[in-house]
């Protein structure tokens, strides 16, 4: 298989065979906010061949401080729609899947029975991310799940670990406390931070039972995020190990 010249840069450093095993990959991207958006970037950049995108939220204005595909020419276009032609537009050779629907239910378990070489999930809202994760643990998938990115400043607390340990997080420690009570307790890998949020920069949201508060966000903390869920991807995918002897060895 011939290595297409924009990956020459990443072909060496991974070599050929790896960035061809990339080619025969397939990864879900559930949610493209601050967090998933980027991450389904960075995993298309690295020529992941076969990528699948799920959101059913259109741009607004208030997500131009940190979503990739906000921009004030995309308002009230589906995020699904912007982030297939960025996608396309840097690998048009791409096998790109685009399901502009929010996951709920059945829907979301006939999305996940379709099988995926890894799957991330930046979903914003507890019960379905809960409902979500429940399911790619029964069915044996590797996923990685963005925890909290809102009310946090600095990139240097962001740690990838195993969701029984993590801490300090508020998303996290409801996702942990329904979790366990559908038995899950070990086996999904998070991204987290546990500085402390400033309660100031969080206000009560009306009229969504999965959302009952909004929190204020600095433009570059989602976006680290998602470079950390690429990243679990690319190198599990790779089997490159982290030799780091800190929490961000998994």
């Amino acid at each position: 298989m011939p290595i297409p010249q924009w990956l020459s840069r990443t072909e060496l450093l991974t070599g050929k065979d790896k960035l061809v095993l990339l080619s025969q990959k397939h990864v879900l991207i559930a949610g493209l906010g601050g967090v998933g958006a980027m991450a389904a970037e960075q995993i298309c950049r690295a020529g992941i061949g076969r990528i699948t995108i799920i959101d059913g939220d259109t741009v607004h204005a208030s997500n131009r401080n940190r979503q990739l595909a906000a921009l004030k020419s995309t308002e009230g276009l589906a995020k699904t729609e912007v982030m297939a032609k960025r996608l396309l537009d840097i690998n048009p050779d791409l096998q790109l899947t685009v399901i502009y629907e929010y996951m709920r239910d059945n829907r979301t378990i006939e999305i996940l029975s379709r099988g995926y070489d890894y799957v991330v999930d930046a979903i914003d809202t507890l019960s379905p991310k809960v409902f979500f994760l429940f399911h790619c643990v029964r069915l044996g998938l590797p996923v990685v799940s963005s925890m909290g990115a809102g009310g946090k400043y600095d990139p240097m607390q962001v740690v990838i670990a195993d969701i029984n340990d993590s801490y300090n997080c508020k998303l996290a420690y409801y996702m942990r406390k329904r979790l366990h009570k559908m038995g899950v307790w070990t086996g999904i890998k998070v991204i987290f931070s546990p500085e402390v949020v400033d309660r100031s920069s969080v206000i009560l949201q009306e009229g969504e039972s999965n959302k009952k508060s909004n929190v204020g966000t600095i433009s570059y903390m989602p976006a680290v995020f998602g470079c950390f869920c690429a990243s679990v991807v690319l190198r599990d995918l790779l089997e490159i190990k982290n030799e780091s002897n800190g929490s961000n060895a998994l």
